[in-house]
């Protein structure tokens, strides 16, 4: 039997996820035995210019010789993707922003011998735009200019871009997709397209190779069983930190999400220092569960003074709201959100670190492993141990494993 060629052209403006995305697919599908590359027009572009693009004036579409090189580049990887095919392989990516009608309607016209798939990656979510610029303006082509100017010069990139966006519309074979959430906006796919039941899945599942989900260390909060609040750690807890340093010493860990509380901003500190290139990024939906009135009260406080809060969680602690407050039941969009986050600003090949907190960490492990909800408040969240998770279309795998020698 004859295999199938399939076309993939990613669409969408400069920090959508695009490449995260092809990146995604690429791995699924080539876990399927399916033939699979990607042909990046940014990477071809620093590979073969010379000149210095990071000038947000060379993606003006007005720049005659910007455009001229950009369009070169394009076709060169079209041409690239074509021979691939043709030489055997099964599905060709063309991963670059395609956002004018009349650059998709090159790719219809040179790419006319398989069938093409357009994947738009939509996402106005400006809180994670904005991380995502931080992200890409740590590539070694803005290494020269400082922050504030690689920040204003990639901003003007996308407006240049922004003003000639048509969104997809009248192609045959399309997918909207909202890339932070994982939610197909918009589909029209023709029943010959191949492999468009495995790339609806893929696109619309969260997956993570190698997520270590690490609880803060030791603060002086739980030495009194004080519940919330913004306590530090302990001199036990800097061991513990230290300790999961020396752990991690060896493995890439380029992003560690913690939550905006002290404690697991400074487990993370010394995990980041032994990393050759690494960020903090902390998130507000990985802070711990809002306690309302009860927050820095001990357990035995709350027994004794509020018998009333005590004994009705004590009832259904998944579903108990704590007043002014909240409970894990209505922690779960927060969490799932800051799982998006994190999984949206990270490369689908990277390792991926999460220093959170106890209630918090249960609700990220319930993300990816099934569990009766009210089994959720009691998931095993120990301080000298940490998660391994590897939740993929075809592996679900979950280790808890010890940071000491």
């Amino acid at each position: 039997m004859k295999k199938q060629s399939l076309y993939i052209a990613m669409v969408g403006l400069p920090a959508r996820g695009k490449s995260t995305i092809a990146t995604k697919l690429k791995e699924n599908l080539m876990h399927d035995s399916v033939k699979t590359r990607i042909y990046n027009n940014g990477n071809l572009r620093r590979k073969i210019v010379r000149t210095d693009t990071s000038d947000a004036r060379f993606f003006d579409p007005t720049n005659r010789e910007g455009v001229a090189i950009r369009e070169k580049i394009a076709l060169l990887n079209i041409k690239r993707a074509q021979k691939f095919l043709n030489d055997g392989g099964q599905v060709a990516i063309l991963d670059a922003t395609n956002v004018s009608h009349e650059r998709r309607e090159n790719i219809l016209s040179l790419l006319n011998d398989h069938p093409i798939l357009f994947i738009e990656c939509i996402n106005d979510d400006e809180e994670i735009l904005e991380a995502s610029i931080l992200r890409k303006i740590d590539m070694a082509e803005f290494g020269h200019l400082t922050r504030e100017a690689a920040i204003q010069g990639f901003k003007e990139r996308i407006s240049y871009y922004h003003s000639i966006q048509k969104p997809l519309s009248g192609e045959r074979n399309f997918i909207k997709l909202d890339s932070l959430n994982n939610k197909i906006i918009q589909e029209e796919i023709a029943p010959d397209i191949p492999y468009h039941d495995q790339i609806r899945d893929f696109l619309v599942t969260d997956t993570v190779k190698h997520l270590f989900l690490i609880r803060h260390g030791e603060t002086h909060f739980n030495l009194e069983d004080r519940i919330g609040g913004d306590s530090e750690l302990t001199e036990n807890g800097w061991a513990q930190a230290r300790a999961l340093a020396h752990y991690f010493k060896k493995k890439q860990i380029p992003l560690i999400f913690t939550s905006e509380k002290k404690r697991t901003i400074q487990t993370a500190e010394p995990i980041r220092d032994q990393q050759e290139d690494c960020t903090i990024i902390p998130l507000e939906e990985f802070n711990e569960i809002d306690s309302g009135f009860c927050e820095c009260m001990t357990y035995e406080e709350i027994r004794r003074d509020k018998p009333e809060v005590y004994y009705a969680r004590k009832k259904d602690k998944y579903n108990y709201i704590y007043q002014e407050g909240e409970g894990y039941i209505s922690m779960q969009d927060r969490i799932n959100r800051g799982i998006k986050k994190a999984l949206y600003l990270s490369d689908p090949m990277d390792n991926i670190m999460i220093v959170g907190h106890r209630a918090a960490n249960r609700m990220i492990l319930s993300h990816f492993l099934f569990r009766r909800t009210e089994d959720v408040p009691y998931i095993y969240i120990p301080q000298d141990k940490f998660y391994y998770i590897s939740s993929t279309q075809n592996k679900k795998l979950f280790q808890l494993k010890s940071y000491h020698p």
